[in-house]
């Protein structure tokens, strides 16, 4: 008998779900405007600010988990747990939650990953050093390419293991966020 996901303790649910690239795939792009499009349509426009793709899959050329990230900006003043009920009702599974943040995630099954796998990164606006980064990689192939690398060395060694993986390309995220921050000065602050 197949244990429901919210059954799963952490190792089973990494080993059900593992780490895994692949080459840039020009569908990912796709795939973003098809669910923001679902995103804006199940949402007044006052409750989100922006909805921006993120992470690996909207950085061009590079290997990524084939997992389109999100992130949903909305207002300081709103309640960000009503956004996070609505997301759950159209589909999203909460997979984490602090005051300020919240992670959900579509197109994970008892049986693995879905075709289309999203994850929702639900924050106020202005926590978004995610947007700074893709921009600084895209207009800065040599710096996309040595997170690339770094991507590929770490795959096998943290498969099934997402905290350490993610943990091991902290210092490099934060890095070039800091520069691009420097760079771009205030513009996602809005």
């Amino acid at each position: 008998m197949l244990k429901k996901l919210s059954e799963m303790n952490i190792e089973e649910l990494w080993e059900l779900f593992p780490i895994y690239l692949t080459k840039h795939q020009n569908h990912w792009k796709e795939w973003y405007k098809e669910e923001e499009k679902i995103l804006n349509s199940v949402f007044p426009k006052e409750q989100v600010m922006r909805i921006s793709h993120i992470g690996s899959t909207a950085i061009d050329k590079i290997w990524a988990k084939p997992i389109i990230d999100i992130l949903l900006e909305c207002p300081k003043d709103s309640d960000i747990n009503n956004i996070k009920e609505i997301l759950t009702q159209n589909g999203y599974i909460c997979m984490s939650q602090s005051e300020n943040k919240i992670s959900l995630n579509k197109g994970y099954t008892e049986y693995g990953f879905a075709e289309k796998v999203f994850h929702i990164h639900l924050r106020y606006m202005g926590d978004n050093n995610e947007l700074y980064f893709r921009d600084y990689l895209n207009e800065h192939s040599y710096v996309a390419q040595e997170y690339e690398q770094l991507k590929l060395s770490l795959w096998k060694e943290y498969e099934h293991n997402r905290d350490g993986y993610t943990d091991a390309k902290t210092e490099f995220v934060s890095k070039y966020s800091k520069q691009a921050r420097l760079e771009y000065g205030a513009k996602y602050e809005d």
